[in-house]
Parts: structure tokens; sequence; C-alpha cells
């Protein structure tokens, strides 16, 4: 399966990060981080939480279904169109499948006061202090690529180093066992990792699974202005818009469209 082949490449890559910066030196530096205290914590959470729609904006430039996006502006032009219209920030960070980097994530924080989530494949306690060392303010923890003790180990972890938690799902099974650590905002992916297929009706079916009291994502595969409509309707709080955004040519004023449905 393909999330199988993404997450074992990922294993690969961690063994670069840390023959390039060690475990050690990642914590020290996370440390130094969190003592300057330079961004407010819970942001990305309060972000999403407030009334009305919220949108994260994602900058991604390519996905395994996908392959390389036709962006349609460079990254600097896409920040100042976020900084603008969304409420958050997605940076995919991983490599090898959809053409991530860290250092992206870098220049999105010199350029943006908004919350970021680091959108990776997180599996190692490594990723969450670099997370926090690249100015992260929240992370994507994936339910289906970790066992139940991980999800809780790892949510305490970045609890811990104050970053968001956003916890993914795709099935009534999988939101069963993220329930199990009470986190405060639940994603529902419309694209199976396993197979890739969308359905935006699967965040529709599973309304109903998620208590009033958390934050509800819609992510993947919002494409127009009828997708968005049918979220609303169903209770979304958030989407997490990426391709759309990308392949926009005025995504500024496509996420003030969306957000006064």
């Amino acid at each position: 399966m393909i999330l199988d082949k993404i997450v074992q490449d990922k294993k690969v890559r961690l063994v670069k990060h840390k023959n390039r910066i060690s475990e050690i030196e990642m914590r020290k530096i996370c440390e130094d981080v969190m003592k300057k205290k330079a961004r407010p914590t819970d942001l990305f959470y309060n972000n999403l939480a407030k009334a009305g729609i919220s949108i994260i904006g994602e900058f991604k430039k390519a996905s395994p279904s996908l392959g390389k996006i036709d962006v349609k502006v460079d990254l600097m032009d896409r920040i100042e169109d976020y900084n603008a219209s969304v409420d958050a920030i997605s940076c995919l960070t991983e490599e090898d499948h959809f053409n991530g980097n860290v250092d992206y994530l870098k220049t999105i924080r010199a350029k943006s006061n908004l919350p970021i989530i680091r959108k990776d494949f997180m599996i190692e306690e490594y990723q969450f202090f670099e997370a926090k060392a690249i100015g992260a303010d929240a992370v994507l923890l994936i339910t289906a690529i970790l066992d139940d003790a991980q999800m809780k180990d790892f949510y305490q972890l970045s609890r811990d180093l104050e970053l968001d938690v956003l916890v993914e799902t795709h099935d009534e099974h999988e939101i069963e066992r993220a329930l199990k650590i009470d986190p405060r905002i639940i994603g529902v992916n419309n694209r199976n990792l396993k197979d890739f297929t969308i359905s935006l009706e699967n965040t529709g079916r599973l309304r109903q699974y998620i208590p009033q009291d958390k934050v509800y994502v819609a992510e993947s595969g919002i494409m127009s202005d009828e997708d968005v409509k049918y979220l609303k309707e169903v209770g979304v709080d958030a989407f997490l818009i990426g391709r759309a955004f990308m392949e926009s040519d005025n995504p500024r004023e496509l996420a003030k469209k969306w957000k006064s449905f």
C-alpha cells in the first residue's frame, strides 16, 4: 500500500535527519525555542475554534495521488495571500512523496504570524522536537499509522511542547481510537490514504461520531463551491485546502468567497 511505502521511506529519511542534527542537539534547539516563548500557545486551536468557518491553507508542491501540482504563484506570493485570507497554514515537510522540506516551513514562519501546522508522517519523537524547533505551532497525528500507545505518547509530547494537534482519521474505528486520547481537534481525511480515492461524503457520514466540543476539520478533495457548501451543511468547523489554492490564480479571493458561504 502507498501508506506503508511512505512510512518506510520516512524511516530512512529520519536516519539522514539525525545524522545531520542529532536527537540530543534537536532537543536542545527545541528547549531554546521554548524558553524564548516567541509564539502564543493554543493559537492554532483558537483560530479553528472561533465562530464561523475557518480555513487552513496548505502549501504543497506534489502528492502521490496528483504528482507535481501546477503551482500558479511563487511561495512568497502564496504566503501573502494566505496571510490576508486564511486562519492557519499547513506546510508539507515530507520529502519523498510530497516534495516537501522543513526549510519551506522555516521560510513561511519568517513571513507569517499565522499558526502553522507541520503536515508530515510523524512516527518518532525526534520529529516533534524538530517541529517545535522549525517554528511549527501544531502537528498532524495520522491514526492509520500509529498504535494506541504511540498516539497517546505523541499527543502528550506535543502538548508538553506547546504544540496543538490535529488527529487525522478516516473511518468509525479510527475515530473511536482517536477519542481515547481526548483530542481537541479531529480531522476526517476525505482521501483514503491506502488507495488515495476521495469521497467528501465520508466527512458527512462520520460527523455523528464526533463530539460537539471537538473542532471538526475536513481534509482533502475540497475543490468547488458545492464542496464547501456541502461540508458546511454537515457541520464542519474548518477546512484544510491544498490543491485548490495551489492551482488557483487568486487563492486570496477564493478563500474569502468560501468563508462567506
